[in-house]
């Protein structure tokens, strides 16, 4: 069992950069791919990216690729997401995710936060 606990998010301007925070509880952390999603309103839950076990291979979205950067500290049993340049078609509830298998689904995670919201003004 994992629980997951985000924090980080706020209110920003356009431009500006926040960075998320997921801790993880358990002792098998680095046992799992970790991830952030995100949902908009009205709109279904997105990939925004993910880190594998050892932290050395990473993933992105298209919409996201250059901008913002996902890490993980295990001795810390938490996942990071700096998020730079950011823009009002970012404005969502990010949630971190924990899987044994990985990949952009959601489907492929058993473990979810209860989300930190972010939101980016024009």
């Amino acid at each position: 069992q994992v629980q997951l606990v985000e924090s980080g998010g706020g209110l920003v301007q356009a431009g500006d950069s926040l960075r998320l925070s997921c801790a993880a509880s358990g002792h098998t952390f680095s046992s799992y791919v970790m991830a952030w999603f995100r949902q908009a309103p009205g709109k279904e839950r997105d990939f925004v990216a993910r880190v594998m076990w050892n932290g050395l291979s990473t993933r992105y979205a298209d919409s996201v690729k250059g901008r913002f950067t996902i890490t993980r500290d295990n001795a810390k049993n938490t996942v990071y997401l700096q998020m730079n340049s950011l823009k009002p078609e970012d404005t969502a509830l990010y949630y971190c995710a924990a899987s044994l298998r990985g990949g952009p689904d959601t489907t492929a995670y058993d473990y979810w936060g209860q989300g930190t919201q972010v939101t980016v003004s024009s």
